[in-house]
Order: C-alpha cells, then structure tokens, then sequence
C-alpha cells in the first residue's frame, strides 16, 4: 500500500507541493488475457495515445506478478463513468481513487521543487525498495523532489491476501502498516519567489537568487523562462518534451544553479581582496588609467575609453575602472587570484541540495596546461582580472560571494532545507568557517561597493533604495562577443549585435549597508549593461526582501519606515 508523499511548504507554512485527489485506472496483466486488446477498447473510451500504450505494456512485463500497472491518473468524472459502464468488456482493467501531486504555484517554483514521475523499468532494476513496485508510485525527478525523494516517498505498507489459481482474492492474511513521506519545510519565502519571478519574467532569459547572509538560507532563486511541474506529473507527451528540450532559451535549466556566465565586473572584488592579499596593493594604492594598459603587443580597453585619470582602489570599484584592476591582475598573478576566489565560493560545487549544480571555472596556469596542452599567458591574466577570459560563475556562486564579502568573511553555505547544514543553525552565523580575511581589507573592498551605488560617480545611482536604508553593490557587463577595434571606430556597440551576441548583465549588491542581513545577485543573459539592466531589478528585489523581511533583520523598523515588532 503506497504511502501519502510528504509536503513541501516555505519558510512560513505555506504550501508548494501536495496531494490531491484523483480518479485512476490500472491494468492487472495476469487478469488480461490479451493486455494490448484491452488498452486500445480502453483508448476508445478515454484519451490514451499510442505511445503510453507501450509504456504500460513495457511497465506491466516488468512488474512482480498481479501489480497493477497505472494507465492514467487524472480521470475526469465522465471518463471514470464511460469505463466503469465498459469494464465487463476490459478484463484486467481495475479503477481506484488515490493521491496525485500537485504545485499549486505553476512555474514560479519549478526549478527548485522539480517535479515527480512514475518509476520506469531501469528505476525498478536498479533500487530494489518495495514501494516503486506500487502502481501509483511517483518517485522525485528534479529539484528538492528527487534530492529528498527518500524522504518524502515514506515507507510502503504490507497487505498478505490468499487468491485462487485466477488471481482472484479469497482472503486477507494480515499486513503491516505503512509510513507516510516526510513534510519539508524550505529556506524560500513563496511571497519573495512569486515577486522575484515576476520581476525578471519579463526577460527572455534570466536569473535571480536572494541569500540570508547570516544563515545561508536561500530565500528565492528565480530563473526564466520556466515550466510547469504538473506536466511532468501525468507524463509528457513526446512533442511537448522535444518542444521544452529543444527550446533554445532552456526552460529546462535552473540558471541559478546550472547557468555559468563570465562575472564580469562583478569579479573585482575578488581581485582587489587577492592583491591586498598579496601586498601588491595597499587601500590607497593609486593606478593611473588613461584608457588602456599595453601589454606587449596588445592593448586592453578600459570600458570608459577616455580613461579615469588618476583613481585609487575605492573609486576604481565605484567607477569600475578595467586599468585598475588589469593592472593588480598584472602583479598578482592568475593562481594567486583563483586561490582566494575559491575562497569566496567560485570554481566548485557549493553543494547545495539541488541536483545539477555546476562548478562554475575558476582557472589557473596548471589547468590551462592540463586542459588544453599550452602555457599560461599574462593577457590571459588581465582579463581574468576583470571577471572575463575563462572565468565563469553562476548565479547561486555570486550570491554566495557577495555574503561571504558582507558577513564579515565567514563561509557560509547556501542550502532550502536547514538540517543540511549544522552551522545554519547559529543565530549570529558565527558557526560558520572564518575565511582569515583580515577586516581591514573586507572594509575597503566594501566602501567600493557602497560608492557603486551611493557615490556621486558610481556605476549603479539607479539602484539606490528610496528612503534612508542604503544598498551596496557592484556592477557586471560580461563580454559574448568581442567588438574588434576596426568595428569599434565605425561606432558598433553591443546593442547593435544580434540579441544571443549582446553582452550579459549582472549585478550583485547587499542590503542594508550598514547591517548587511540580504544579499541579492541578477544576472539577465545578453541583457547589455548591469548597471542599467540588472541593477534596478536587485534594487526591487531588495526592497521587497526588506518589506517582507523573511530573516527577521528589523532593517525598516531601525530606519523609522515601520513599526519594531
């Protein structure tokens, strides 16, 4: 007997995935003389295409003796009455009501809840627990669903019965009682997802995560466009599988997770932390940027083509000036910079409990010579520097960073559900590995992050909090597509490219400044400029987390915008 599958609720009670009543019809093969004659006088009473014909066929020979195979799990009123008519006509044919999964919010949650499906004939091989044998089993898919599937699918019951040489039940033997799945209560806020999906849905392609700081809880993680769960929870036909499969924006992909884009801009933070590190740079430290650096027989394009003059480390992370930090680059070195972006999380799984996450890149001189055979190069240097080149991250690891920058370097790690991680547990986040930056250079790299936003020449003002709390931040523009110097003198720009050339916009920022409790990373694919693409949607995103406040920071009430308690 197939237990209830546990629920999924948020952070707040609220549900995400449940249980709903449905009409089912099973086919019992030793009770089917001719199984295949009985499916299609059952496809002239109700819709069953071809090809779940022979997927019950397939399913019923791989079964243990008189199990019954589920043929359709949604009957509508009418259907179940046509057949229930007709079964003196269908041997092996059984009806039932049972339990169905539902995801009443559609696509809003998709990527992190995933979706359930029927065991298939490689699953029964491979995981021998009673349960899949059920026929209205669903096991977990994708998302929370399938890496708790253990869980949330309980235990089976046991039911002996005594049944004469046709199959038929004489008698009832006695039996065990079953387990339900477990109920999981997850790190999101269902009110901040809706409002984050919302918020970038109107991009093609696009993702957007918000971390408590302190905790690691992952309170939204958006990605656009999406799917709906529920199709995969009645089996999709095969053109809508090709359809969602083949779609070039890939709705299949939680981009939170999966989706890997050079940081850009984002990424300087980084480089400054490792040239501080290093002494290679010192909080005052001033570069001269005319525009360019010369490196040998190239030169490297500051985004601002006329140059920044004279800038020190705070104003080159406001103004995001590409000489600056090409020139740290420059004298740390490659290994130097991957060491301690990996500290901050980049370049391998942070793992958190969703299957599929990707490592990101984060290169060095012994990768390049095992990957491709060939040396290092210093340019290759200067544009890491910069977040460009080789490196990638996604959007879950530029949150992460950016806490990790705010909480005054601890390790924290993202996660949904809290059991994962021991150290989520501490109120003051203190359980978390110390990252042994000293705060002097947190702080400096910090102030840079305040002025992108705040600062009278930072390159996110639109992204300023109305009200007294402020935000802190740091743009991201990432090169698809180099515009070469010929194009660049006849007045080419990214917006004249084609829209899967243009480049990507990414902004990563924390909030509030002074308090940091939230931190926030949008990235919009081919989306142009982060500072006028992917900085506003953060800004909103913040505001709304700060409204709703789900880590309880008291953020507005401290600025006078609502009452404490």
């Amino acid at each position: 007997m197939a237990p209830p599958r546990g629920r999924i609720y948020d952070r707040r009670g609220r549900p995400l995935a449940v249980n709903v009543p449905t009409y089912r019809v099973y086919l019992v093969r030793e009770q089917a003389p001719d199984p295949r004659r009985t499916l299609e006088r059952l496809a002239r009473l109700i819709t069953l295409p071809e090809h779940r014909v022979a997927e019950v066929e397939r399913q019923a020979r791989a079964r243990r003796p008189f199990v019954p195979v589920p043929v359709r799990d949604d009957l509508s009123w009418e259907e179940l009455a046509r057949v229930a008519v007709h079964l003196p006509e269908l041997p092996g044919i059984v009806l039932d009501s049972g339990l169905l999964r539902d995801y009443p919010h559609g696509p809003v949650l998709a990527h992190i809840l995933g979706y359930v499906g029927a065991p298939t004939v490689e699953d029964l091989q491979r995981d021998p627990d009673p349960l899949l044998q059920l026929p209205d089993v669903r096991i977990g898919r994708a998302g929370i669903e399938a890496t708790y599937d253990r869980r949330l699918r309980g235990r089976a019951g046991r039911l002996e019965v005594e049944v004469n040489a046709v199959g038929r039940e004489i008698r009832e033997l006695g039996g065990e009682e079953g387990r339900p799945g477990e109920d999981l209560e997850l790190s999101v806020d269902l009110e901040l997802q809706r409002y984050c999906f919302d918020r970038i849905a109107g991009e093609r392609s696009a993702a957007a995560v918000v971390l408590d700081v302190v905790s690691g809880a992952v309170l939204a993680a958006a990605s656009v466009p999406a799917f709906d769960p529920r199709l995969f929870t009645l089996g999709l036909d095969a053109e809508t599988w090709r359809r969602l499969a083949r779609d070039p924006l890939h709705p299949l992909v939680d981009k939170c997770i999966r989706g890997q884009y050079p940081p850009g801009s984002t990424f300087k933070m980084i480089t400054a932390l490792a040239g501080l590190a290093a002494g290679a740079i010192g909080a005052h430290t001033e570069f001269f940027c005319p525009g360019h650096l010369e490196l040998g027989n190239n030169r490297f394009h500051c985004w601002k083509s006329g140059g920044h003059g004279r800038i020190g480390l705070v104003q080159a992370i406001a103004q995001s000036c590409d000489v600056y930090f090409y020139e740290v680059a420059r004298r740390v070195g490659i290994d130097a910079i991957a060491a301690m972006a990996r500290r901050f999380g980049l370049g391998e799984p942070l793992g958190v409990d969703l299957p599929g996450e990707r490592p990101g890149l984060v290169p060095t001189r012994e990768w390049k010579q095992r990957r491709f055979g060939r040396p290092w190069q210093k340019g290759e240097t200067v544009i890491a520097g910069i977040g460009q080149g080789f490196v990638l991250a996604t959007p879950l690891q530029l949150a992460v960073m950016t806490a990790r920058l705010c909480n005054g370097g601890r390790a924290v790690r993202p996660w949904f559900v809290r059991d994962r991680h021991p150290e989520a547990a501490d109120p003051g986040g203190s359980a978390w590995p110390s990252l042994d930056i000293p705060r002097s250079h947190l702080e400096v790299v910090l102030r840079g992050m305040e002025e992108v936003v705040n600062g009278p020449q930072g390159t996110a003002r639109s992204a300023r909090l109305p009200g007294p709390v402020r935000l802190a931040g740091k743009t991201g523009t990432s090169q698809v597509r180099r515009i070469t110097r010929k194009e660049r003198l006849a007045g080419l720009t990214t917006e004249d490219l084609p829209w899967e050339e243009r480049d990507h916009a990414l902004f990563v920022c924390y909030a509030p400044a002074d308090a940091p409790r939230y931190a926030v990373a949008v990235v919009v694919e081919h989306g142009g400029s982060g500072g006028r693409v992917a900085a506003p949607i953060a800004r909103d995103i913040v505001q709304r987390t700060l409204e709703l406040d789900p880590a309880g920071s008291g953020a507005l009430a401290r600025a006078g915008l609502r009452e404490a308690g």
